[in-house]
């Protein structure tokens, strides 16, 4: 994941198996909401999941789709999310404990990067 300059997206690189990479834009009421929601790994035994794709300069293209939202469910231990796109088919990702762990830590660290716009 990287964040832009002015603080109200991420962009996010998967990497998928059998795919190639996917990217697609983030917003940060998104990631705040995800935060909020997804499950903070409590077994001290999880192992981290392999090393994900680099982000390069490239892959901040405008035409890159936007999530509008994401709806989530809990799978056994996994959650499958789905990003729905204004003009981009809807992108469903499983990710397994470790990758949810990751993602949540990651997004975690760039709070401090972004605006959330729906904080009180």
């Amino acid at each position: 994941m990287s964040c832009d300059r002015i603080g109200n997206l991420l962009l996010a690189k998967f990497s998928s198996h059998g795919a190639g990479d996917v990217c697609f834009q983030v917003p940060a009421s998104i990631v705040f909401w995800l935060l909020q929601h997804l499950p903070a790994n409590r077994d001290p035994r999880l192992q981290p999941p392999p090393a994900g794709p680099a982000i390069t300069q490239r892959d901040w293209d405008m035409q890159m789709p936007r999530a509008l939202f994401v709806n989530c469910k809990e799978l056994p231990g996994a959650i499958r999310m789905t990003f729905v796109f204004e003009h981009a088919p809807d992108l469903t990702l499983v990710l397994n404990r470790s990758n949810v762990e990751l993602l949540r830590q990651v997004m975690q660290m760039y709070t401090k990067d972004l605006i959330n716009l729906e904080a009180q």
